[in-house]
């Protein structure tokens, strides 16, 4: 404004926080040397001032630019929803909008009294003759601490008031401020009334609840889908040393962790045999964090129009940055990305994708924690795994046998509730070792299935379950370590040399059988013998 810009534009939603900003600096004689008259422009009121209405009829858009041209004071004029005119959504811009806007850059310029027009919309539309003429501002999402300065003046008042109980310490309040950025401040200050009208108390818990108010943005982008987590970390059996990671990085992008200087972490690609658990980790950790858990699907992305790709991909980028911080789960990142690697006959828009991808996860300066899952490591380009892009590269190999006990432990806890299904079975040490003796080289998927099966049994019988129903569930799977012997030897001569291993050391259990097994002919028979050796490097974090 001070440096006479003709025409500004500010795509937010936030048009009220603008336009207040906007008054705040006419207002400025400091800032801006010349105090200047504020007047804002809608299609269906026209031009006022301070609410009233001025004179004459400015309601069409000629009008009010002509009305601009004659005004003789200082004056900044906010344009709301100018957009529409300017050929948003696809439409045609109004020519004659378009050339009269132009002439009017000379008195805009030239004028005695300086004169800026700021346009505010939700949307950027700008036709190609106005590019050179129009400053774009980036307008940002409110910050944490006027987010925070919102949360501080409700507590305050309501607890005056007594009618709310306020039970949050400073980092409650803090953790309930960063589960509100991404929001606009009236979005905010809806969701912390939301969480306080609901049982009448504000304490942590009541995260979720603005987590909530989320959910509706993520929602209407059409592009990002926001999973909510049903489990927590303790659900996922196994991956000792992958688990220990996370826990030491959990509350990292809190103000806490500036005293160390810490960067927030920026992500975790997570390869291996599929069925052992990648997704869930993806899951456990956006519940562990208590941030929300966003995934997206690369096929989304893919638009039939020219551009529109690059687009939706600069779009997801943003939403999940306005909503930092935030876990962005891509499941199976190698369906999506693997094109790159040879021709896809797209023109070069899955590379064009893929480098927007690759130079934000490089740069990204927003608490953003990627977890990408791959089955098929071979697919995936190089230079996805050039350190900078991950924190870490780990491997997910088949369970050992403690991890097995253990998932098996997870999954009949949670199914076997009912005394009468339950019958004199009990799932002690001496039953869940049998088990997993017994499934050897079975991941967590089918250790899973081992369990639905043996229940099934029991179930068509009418009868408790025992034992053997689980046992002849076995006998009667092949498991992934046979039928995909070779797959899984790849998989692990990779890892040796480029991961990490999910399990921790101790429990690294090598296996000396010849490395590939065919099936067994008697289904009745399980299988005796998988691959040999465990692939990822030993580190214990």
């Amino acid at each position: 404004m001070r440096a006479r810009f003709p025409y500004l534009y500010v795509a937010t939603w936030e048009e009220a926080r603008a336009l207040q900003l906007v008054a705040t600096a006419a207002k400025d004689v400091d800032l801006i040397r010349t105090e200047r008259r504020v007047l804002d422009w809608s299609l269906t009121k026209g031009f006022s001032e301070d609410g009233v209405p001025v004179e004459g009829d400015t309601k069409q858009p000629l009008k009010a630019l002509d009305f601009i041209e004659k005004f003789e004071d200082p004056a900044v004029f906010v344009l709301k929803d100018f957009h529409v005119v300017l050929g948003a959504g696809g439409r045609s811009p109004d020519h004659q909008v378009v050339r009269r806007l132009r002439d009017l850059l000379p008195a805009l310029k030239h004028s005695l009294n300086p004169k800026n027009v700021v346009i505010i919309a939700p949307q950027l539309a700008l036709p190609i003759e106005l590019e050179k003429d129009v400053t774009v501002l980036e307008f940002e999402l409110p910050s944490f601490d006027e987010i925070r300065g919102v949360l501080t003046q409700m507590i305050e008042t309501n607890r005056s008031t007594g009618r709310v109980i306020i039970d949050v310490t400073e980092e409650d309040e803090e953790r309930l401020a960063k589960a509100a950025m991404g929001l606009t401040l009236h979005e905010a200050e809806n969701a912390f009334a939301r969480a306080m009208v609901e049982d009448g108390k504000l304490d942590i818990s009541d995260v979720e609840v603005v987590l909530e108010e989320k959910r509706q943005t993520i929602r209407k982008s059409g592009i990002l889908e926001y999973i909510k987590p049903d489990l927590n970390i303790a659900d996922v059996g196994g991956l000792q040393n992958l688990k220990r990671w996370l826990i030491k990085r959990n509350k990292s992008w809190l103000d806490s962790a500036a005293r160390y200087n810490l960067p927030a972490p920026r992500g975790v690609l997570i390869a291996g045999v599929p069925g052992c658990g990648k997704s869930l980790v993806a899951k456990a950790v956006s519940a562990m964090w208590q941030v929300p858990l966003l995934r997206l699907d690369v096929g989304r992305i893919f638009s039939g129009l020219v551009g529109s790709s690059e687009e939706n991909m600069r779009r997801a980028i943003d939403t999940a940055e306005a909503i930092a911080p935030c876990v962005l789960w891509i499941d199976e990142v190698e369906k999506g990305f693997g094109s790159v690697t040879g021709p896809s006959g797209d023109s070069g828009t899955s590379a064009r994708i893929f480098g927007t991808f690759l130079t934000w996860m490089q740069e990204k300066s927003k608490p953003v924690f990627v977890v990408a899952t791959a089955n098929n490591i071979s697919a995936l380009p190089p230079e996805m795994m050039r350190k900078g892009r991950f924190d870490e590269i780990f491997f997910v190999d088949l369970p050992t046998h403690s991890e097995r006990r253990e998932i098996l432990k997870l999954h009949l806890d949670r199914r076997l509730t009912d005394p009468e299904v339950i019958g004199e079975f009990v799932a002690n040490e001496a039953a869940l070792a049998a088990l997993a003796d017994a499934t050897e080289g079975f991941v967590g998927a089918e250790l899973e299935q081992v369990v639905v099966s043996g229940l099934f049994e029991a179930f068509y019988e009418n009868r408790s379950i025992c034992l053997d129903d689980f046992l002849k569930a076995v006998r009667f799977t092949v498991p992934l370590s046979v039928t995909q012997a070779e797959q899984i030897q790849h998989l692990r001569e990779w890892a040796n040399v480029r991961a990490v291993a999910a399990t921790q050391d101790e429990d690294r259990a090598t296996y000396t059988v010849s490395d590939s097994v065919p099936p067994p002919s008697d289904p009745t028979r399980a299988p005796d013998a998988i691959i040999s050796s465990r692939g990822g490097r030993s580190i214990d974090f």
